[in-house]
């Protein structure tokens, strides 16, 4: 056998990132190549905010351990979330099942197998109370996955504190209300992309003017990766629609500083440790520029706020307490990347819905990562590296090479129709499957190192008879509740929240007096 070390040969004449990226061998100051190198980087809390938008990173305060959770009744997801909460979870995160996310009642002929099998099943404003009894929603923050119907799922939450005297203004979480990588990946949608942006802008006015503390779009690369896309694709697609929700705010009228606080973005932490590490703090850079370039965007406006769930797509079926350790990296890379909140996903969930214990275990891993490995002790600890800021450099570079094809095409909403995003990601997901099968890229328990062994981990079984009792509950409402429907006059400008006249779709939803509950 060859001593490689010895001829100095290597096992591999090409080493790259999953985004096609060049890895050398050895990284030096003069990869470095940006003459204003230090004012590229600055410092955390500081323009452009590569390394941070806070001065203090995790020495203030640590990230948000906000796991997503949804499955089933909406009193098993109670349940669930009252277990993590238990265990140091510090904030929700809302899974909702596909019929939900489509749009449909549990009790639609389109909904029927669908029940609770990804998420939550959420019908009507019972069913919200019934998910978020005995939880302080004025101290606990909500994240809610939610797309197409975002507006409706929203009001419901809104109405359901009201309920219980909680006032809107006191409400903290996130929507994820991001439209546009729908059509682009996840395919959740209900409505064409015009009318949907629509929408999506009432949510932010709305937001913008009555729940200071609530995120009003949650810009979504997740899901973007999880379709099969690179690194490089995930991030300059989301900034994209980003800046395609700013623009289109502004063209309603709202000023930039009313609105863009209050915007966060949701990425995800995929296998490729510093090329991830890389792109969240390349994320934070060109975005401030954009801002403060485009749109004279106040300094607290260029921050770019993120969740990070690590990458669903990468877990196997096979030896899944691997699991573990693929997301333990995923994890540690977001969290050098300087996230926000972050979810970890559970061992479990390429066979189904995490069990407790296996949640239990992610919520851990976050936790020992937090308080156990060092690494929130210091801010942007792997700042200076020569290999992370050539990374963080190169993707940049990338990013504005795929806006410049974007702008092309004549923007985002263009690129969609004419199916460009669709076919960059289905693209680079056949070359990622396709090194797999080559080996040219190994994944433990797949394609080497297999097991032929059986699992042997529980697995988690929901309630046989939650979805009878769901169409009990929504038929009972429906002999008890009325509801008018209102056709907004798109003639008259946004006014206060209960005037039924409003131009805006969502003030009449937003308040249980539109629902007519008795």
């Amino acid at each position: 056998m060859v001593n490689r070390r010895e001829t100095g040969s290597e096992r591999r004449s090409n080493f790259t990132t999953a985004s096609g990226l060049p890895i050398k061998r050895v990284y030096t100051a003069g990869q470095i190549t940006d003459p204003d190198c230090q004012a590229d980087l600055g410092m955390p809390g500081e323009y452009p905010f590569l390394r941070g938008v806070h001065r203090t990173g995790y020495r203030g305060q640590l990230w948000t351990m906000r796991m997503f959770a949804g499955f089933g009744t909406a009193e098993e997801t109670n349940s669930r979330y009252r277990y993590l909460l238990e265990h140091g979870q510090t904030g929700l995160s809302v899974a909702f099942d596909y019929p939900t996310l489509d749009g449909y009642d549990t009790d639609h002929p389109l909904a029927r197998g669908e029940f609770g099998k990804c998420g939550v099943a959420i019908s009507s404003l019972a069913d919200m109370e019934l998910l978020f009894d005995g939880i302080p929603l004025d101290q606990v923050t909500t994240s809610m996955t939610i797309n197409g119907p975002a507006a409706v799922v929203w009001a419901m939450y809104i109405a359901a504190a009201e309920k219980r005297g909680i006032p809107m203004e006191k409400l903290g979480g996130t929507i994820q209300n991001d439209i546009l990588k729908e059509y682009m990946a996840q395919f959740s949608f209900i409505f064409p992309p015009e009318p949907s942006m629509r929408l999506v802008v009432d949510t932010i006015e709305f937001g913008s003017r009555y729940l200071p503390r609530w995120n009003t779009v949650s810009i979504s690369g997740y899901h973007i990766r999880e379709a099969g896309s690179t690194a490089v694709q995930e991030l300059a697609f989301t900034l994209a629609d980003g800046l395609t929700y700013v623009q289109a705010a502004i063209d309603r009228g709202l000023k930039v500083d009313d609105f863009a606080p209050r915007l966060s973005f949701f990425f995800n932490s995929h296998n490729e440790f510093f090329e991830e590490i890389a792109k969240f703090r390349a994320a934070r850079r060109i975005w401030a520029r954009e801002m403060k370039e485009r749109f004279g965007a106040s300094e607290r406006s260029q921050w770019l706020r993120f969740h990070t769930q690590t990458a669903g797509c990468t877990l196997t079926a096979q030896q899944p307490e691997n699991n573990i350790i693929r997301t333990t990296l995923q994890a540690l890379a977001a969290v050098l990347g300087g996230t926000q909140s972050l979810h970890t996903n559970s061992m479990d969930e390429a066979l189904a819905l995490p069990s407790e214990k296996a949640a239990l275990i992610a919520l851990r891993t976050q936790q020992l990562i937090a308080h156990e490995s060092g690494v929130a002790n210091s801010v942007d600890p792997l700042g200076g590296s020569f290999m992370v800021e050539t990374l963080t450099n190169q993707i940049e570079e990338a990013v504005y090479e795929y806006f410049d094809k974007i702008d092309s095409l004549g923007g985002v909403i263009a690129g969609i129709e004419n199916g460009f995003f669709q076919r960059e990601i289905a693209e680079a997901a056949y070359r990622y499957q396709g090194e797999i099968e080559t080996r040219d890229r190994i994944i433990v328990g797949i394609n080497e190192y297999e097991l032929d062994e059986p699992i042997e981990i529980p697995i988690l079984e929901m309630d046989k008879e939650g979805e009878r009792r769901q169409i009990s509950r929504l038929n009972r409402m429906f002999q008890h509740v009325s509801v008018k429907i209102i056709e907004p006059d798109t003639k008259l400008p946004f006014q206060s929240l209960r005037n039924p006249s409003c131009s805006h779709v969502f003030p009449n939803l937003a308040s249980p007096s539109k629902w007519n509950i008795r």
